[in-house]
């Protein structure tokens, strides 16, 4: 176990500064929480400078103590602590892994006090938040005391180790080893989750208090749902003012596999399309754009986006789904229109320009700030303008 850094204060006071204003109830507590405590190892996904292939490289904080500040009290730095099943704590200095999901990390702190005031946290509330490192847990616990806070999380060793990292700057809240999914450990005034969720469980609606708020991400859209809880047992509220991204919830060791578009990527990168035509737009980076991301997913989920550009400025994008369908957008420049091809049930590019014309024509898409209305069983409306999306629950 690392303990503190003599220097550490000046850095966190720093980030406190530029983070909230002075004023703000969230200033102590980041000018005050020891976030490299939380993160003595990270993950960085990082290319080789020797074969230009990329992977996970180890970082190991106390071997580079400036390295160690300067990314601990970043507020944009979200720290990958566990990729796969590896978590950094245990792995080997120098180790590198290849592609795999992250599976754990430490938010970037300017985004977990965004989620707390979405919140709109009290002196008095009873929260019930995510756990992860065990930074935003140090937070809460900083600003409300310990008693009022309960943090979960379903991997073991997550749990320990921030349970006695937490110990270590005198916070001792409830820590659980639990399915954020599941039926929760006790009632709560709010409910923030900081990992993404495919629908909202019917079991935060039974733990929520009369009157209290819920604040989560939908799992492959940058939508923060914020709602608070109604008479008939479900809640209402509305998609909040900007986007987040947060990894989606898992139940086990790590993620499922995910379906094998092998063959269908393998067809989607050389293959003449079924329909062929040039793009009414230049190529998006679509996994970049919030909105337009949000939107497509709720309208029709599913899809892979994949991107690759060249170094003499070629821009492909490519769109596939397990029923078949495949698009790739080839243009030359970013500022090309792209050639476009298509094949399987669905012409996916159509699809996504009807959406980037909708932007085009309004100025902005329906998710952006869309009431939500969230039934007892967790199934989730979202409306505005005419436009409606259901999330079923699971």
């Amino acid at each position: 176990m690392h303990r503190t850094s003599p220097d550490w204060k000046h850095h966190a006071a720093r980030m406190a500064d530029a983070t909230v204003r002075h004023e703000s109830r969230w200033h102590r507590p980041l000018a005050t929480t020891p976030r490299h405590l939380f993160v003595p190892r990270w993950w960085t996904w990082t290319r080789s400078e020797r074969d230009g292939r990329w992977a996970y490289e180890l970082h190991d904080g106390p071997s580079a103590p400036e390295a160690w500040m300067s990314s601990a009290y970043d507020k944009h730095s979200t720290l990958t602590t566990r990729v796969g099943p590896n978590h950094a704590d245990h792995a080997t200095v120098g180790a590198v892994l290849p592609e795999m999901r992250p599976t754990s990390s430490s938010t970037l702190p300017q985004l977990v006090v965004e989620m707390y005031r979405h919140a709109f946290v009290t002196d008095t509330s009873r929260i019930l938040v995510t756990c992860g490192s065990g930074y935003g847990t140090a937070l809460a616990c900083q600003r409300l005391g310990a008693d009022r806070v309960t943090s979960v999380d379903v991997d073991p060793y997550l749990v320990q180790v921030a349970r006695e990292r937490l110990d270590i700057i005198g916070h001792r809240p409830r820590l659980e080893v639990c399915d954020v999914e599941g039926e929760l450990p006790g009632h709560f005034d709010r409910i923030v989750s900081t990992v993404a969720v495919e629908a909202i469980p019917a079991s935060w609606l039974t733990a929520l208090a009369p009157g209290g708020r819920l604040v989560t991400t939908l799992a492959r859209t940058g939508l923060v749902i914020t709602a608070d809880k109604s008479a008939d047992g479900g809640a209402t509220g509305r998609v909040a003012p900007g986007a987040a991204g947060f990894m989606s919830t898992r139940h086990g060791n790590d993620y499922p596999p995910g379906p094998d578009n092998t063959a269908l990527w393998e067809t989607a990168q050389k293959a003449a399309g079924d329909s062929v035509t040039t793009g009414r737009y230049p190529v998006m980076r679509v996994n970049s754009t919030w909105d337009v991301r949000s939107t497509f997913e709720l309208s029709f989920p599913g899809v892979e986006h994949r991107m690759d550009e060249s170094r003499d400025g070629a821009r492909t994008a490519y769109m596939l789904h397990p029923d078949g369908s495949w698009a790739r957008a080839e243009a030359s420049g970013l500022w090309d229109l792209p050639t476009v091809h298509q094949s399987g049930p669905r012409r996916l590019w159509d699809l996504l320009e009807k959406i980037r014309t909708w932007l085009v024509v309004d100025g902005d898409l329906p998710v952006a700030e869309a009431a939500v209305r969230i039934d007892p069983d967790g199934t989730c409306h979202l409306a505005r303008a005419g436009w409606t999306a259901t999330i079923s629950a699971h």
